[in-house]
């Protein structure tokens, strides 16, 4: 099979977690609210569990490998900013759709990169692969509770908007294997620009600690203390 095709066929399987999520959060109810709850909670933990792996894994490890210090802190830095602003923008417009718009802003960059990687024969293509899908499947579960307690659509037109979405993974994919194949130093930007945006997000959404209402500088310094941490590795590193 043509990398291409296999680039969109892993990546729509990846983006078709997210409807996935939504199945599950619909139909898995347990009539002990106490139960249902702690499975909630379990769901969110999993998913901030897959976005950090995802970074440390994937995304940043292979973004410092082409880019200098200054430069990688920088796209991860203007990242976690970006999905500050995103979020300071839905809450303005009181949008119920912000884990909605996370996980879009997510799954596109890492979908670009993914289609890149495999344009360049990258060993860890389908790893990313995985870690896009898994995080998609908890992600959905939350965005489809988010929207259905505040929504006036049906459960299967939410499921279908999901499942719609997945196909932007393929789209993304596509255009990071035809045009940024030849371009590590933009694939490495866009990973690591994806990995601030989801640290960023982790802790704005997933850490209970961290959270306070209208604020949004707290989760940037978990983006800052990676930025030292990455640094640090960089400039210590053969």
């Amino acid at each position: 099979m043509p990398l291409i095709f296999t680039a969109i066929i892993t990546t729509l399987l990846a983006g078709l977690a997210m409807p996935l999520g939504a199945v599950i959060a619909q139909t898995v109810k347990f009539k002990k609210q106490s139960l249902n709850q702690e499975f909630r909670h379990t769901v969110t933990a999993f998913g901030g569990g897959a976005l950090l792996s995802a970074v440390a894994l994937v995304l940043v490890p292979e973004g410092i490998d082409v880019l200098n210090p200054i430069p990688a802190c920088s796209w991860l830095i203007v990242g976690g900013l970006s999905f500050m602003a995103l979020d300071i923008f839905l809450n303005r417009i009181n949008t119920p759709a912000s884990q909605l718009a996370a996980m879009l802003a997510d799954f596109v960059p890492e979908s670009i990169a993914l289609g890149a990687a495999f344009a360049t024969g990258n060993n860890h293509a389908f790893l990313l692969a995985a870690l896009i899908g898994l995080q998609n499947l908890p992600e959905g579960f939350s965005a489809y509770r988010e929207l259905s307690s505040s929504s006036t659509y049906t459960a299967k037109k939410l499921i279908l908007v999901f499942a719609l979405m997945a196909l932007l993974g393929p789209i993304a994919a596509v255009s990071g294997f035809l045009w940024l194949s030849d371009s590590p130093a933009i694939i490495a930007a866009v990973m690591l620009f994806a990995s601030g945006g989801i640290l960023y997000a982790i802790f704005q959404d997933l850490a209970p600690q961290v959270k306070l209402e209208k604020h949004w500088a707290p989760p940037m310094g978990a983006v800052f203390g990676f930025v030292l941490g990455m640094l640090g590795l960089m400039l210590t590193s053969p």
